[in-house]
């Protein structure tokens, strides 16, 4: 193995000349992307329509090319998954992403082509390892094994030879044979679609193995790892992989479960490295040892525009490429992909922390805020007050939900959240307090509701019993994969949900 590590390290290391490119020249790079997009596409259905044979620039790509939902593009995906081709992207389009909605009974089916998996998702993996080996050339990290917590994918129609699934199925499903070497366990688990039969065979393997790498969404690897250290018996994960040096994560904020990793894994030279990618595509890697910005990746068949969040609800909402972003502004991000994806509304929001190199910061979901009285409440504002209030009070949090109670009869609102901690705060009362003093520090329209109790009062906070949010997830069929709590929500939809069943078992 060590014969392997030294190779593939080198192989990495080369990818960094071709990072440094596209940092260097990220305009250049996003319109020679802008061109292939255009080109390949021109005799395709969507092609057609909109005649892209005489699409020259950007500015007129934005002027005919409304920009697109789900809902826009649905007709055409239909199609696609009974066997149609050429509508959206000239090749052959066979695989579906299965969204992470948690909720939402209309799941969607995001087109993933082979030029995305190999120019985009494939492309993504081998860049954070590069990065990786870059940041920490000394790495053993392919001395060992990779453990990846996947989801599983589902035969659409058998005469058309469609299938959907998560995302990181259809990865694991379509991994190259030198991927599938360094990895456990085997496809056959890894791609169970009962997620409880799942973690037990998960479990059963993976504790026989040299481990040295973990990827996959924080919450669910978590459940993996208690669940490792419960049937062995251990107190620490280095007692069953002494050899595990990283975890690369995405999908949610890392902050709240940061601590409760650190107790598990307790090394210093355990790492910790974020990326940006979604059913969609892939979109960030955290390049820097000391920051948690995301270098937005510029290379992978990925055209963006940006839209300025005081505009989001125009129908005609004001677009600009990435030369015109400013810093600090809250973006929402459009997409356009080599899966055939046209000016797609991804649902985040980032905000930019640089601009030479491009990188960025994930600020929330267009969907996922609370604006009931005008606070506009973001995810980062949120994440960043829990932060606060955990540390002020001892207490560590595995998953939360907020959303707004309404005003009633003159009275003022409030915002109520739902905590599941790992481990409870010593005064409820100050984590509350902390957690709204933090929120009228960082966000001054929440600041001025609050003011004298006239349109918000102070934050409700339940504390739910373990498992809740587990609970709740499996009662929706949303086990696993990258399927993820919504953090808040502008109604109380989810709050409603999972009231009731910390109520039912009172």
């Amino acid at each position: 193995m060590a014969i392997i590590n030294s190779l593939m390290s080198w192989v990495m290391k080369k990818r960094m000349h071709q990072i440094e490119l596209f940092m260097k020249y990220p305009n250049e790079v996003q319109r020679e992307w802008f061109d292939k997009l255009i080109s390949s596409a021109k005799n395709t259905e969507w092609g057609k329509h909109y005649d892209y044979s005489s699409v020259k620039t950007p500015e007129q790509f934005a002027n005919r090319i409304p920009v697109q939902s789900y809902d826009d593009l649905k007709p055409f995906v239909d199609r696609l998954k009974l066997g149609e081709q050429n509508l959206l992207w000239p090749t052959e389009t066979k695989w579906f992403a299965k969204s992470s909605g948690t909720t939402n009974n209309k799941s969607k089916f995001i087109p993933v082509t082979k030029e995305a998996l190999d120019d985009c998702h494939y492309k993504g993996g081998k860049d954070m390892l590069s990065i990786y080996c870059n940041n920490y050339p000394t790495t053993n990290v392919f001395n060992g094994m990779a453990l990846m917590m996947g989801g599983s994918s589902q035969p659409i129609d058998s005469s058309t030879n469609s299938y959907h699934g998560d995302l990181s199925a259809i990865i694991i499903k379509n991994l190259p044979f030198w991927v599938e070497y360094l990895r456990t366990p085997g496809k056959e688990v890894a791609l169970l679609d009962n997620f409880e039969d799942k973690l037990k065979k998960m479990t059963e393997i993976t504790v026989n193995e040299d481990v040295t790498n973990l990827s996959g969404v924080p919450s669910w690897t978590l459940i993996l790892l208690h669940k490792i250290l419960e049937n062995t018996g251990k107190s620490s994960i280095l007692d069953i992989w002494p050899n595990l040096e990283v975890f690369f994560h995405g999908g949610v904020n890392f902050t709240p479960y940061r601590k409760e990793f650190k107790q598990l894994i307790p090394s210093d030279k355990m790492h910790y490295l974020e990326t940006y990618n979604a059913s969609e595509g892939f979109f960030g890697i955290q390049d820097q040892k000391n920051s948690e910005e995301l270098l937005l990746m510029l290379d992978y068949g990925i055209y963006y525009e940006f839209v300025p969040m005081n505009e989001w609800d125009n129908e005609f909402p004001k677009t600009i490429n990435l030369s015109e972003v400013m810093l600090g502004v809250n973006y929402a991000i459009l997409i356009t992909t080599n899966a055939g994806l046209w000016r797609y509304k991804v649902g985040d929001t980032v905000i930019f922390t640089s601009i030479s190199p491009y990188r960025i910061k994930i600020s929330g979901r267009t969907k996922h805020f609370i604006n009931a009285f005008g606070e506009e409440l973001i995810i980062d504002n949120a994440e960043k007050g829990l932060e606060k209030a955990c540390l002020a009070t001892g207490a560590a949090i595995k998953e939360y939900t907020a959303g707004p109670i309404f005003l009633k009869d003159k009275e003022a609102g409030n915002h109520e959240w739902i905590i599941e901690f790992i481990r409870q705060p010593n005064n409820i009362a100050d984590f509350t307090q902390v957690l709204d003093q933090t929120l009228q520090d960082l966000n001054t329209d929440y600041a001025a509701k609050r003011k004298g109790n006239m349109a918000l009062k102070l934050p409700i906070i339940h504390t739910a019993k373990e498992n809740t949010f587990f609970n709740w997830l499996k009662s929706k069929g949303k086990l696993g994969g990258q399927n993820k709590v919504p953090r808040l929500a502008n109604t109380r939809e989810y709050l409603d949900e999972i009231l009731s069943i910390i109520n039912t078992h009172a």
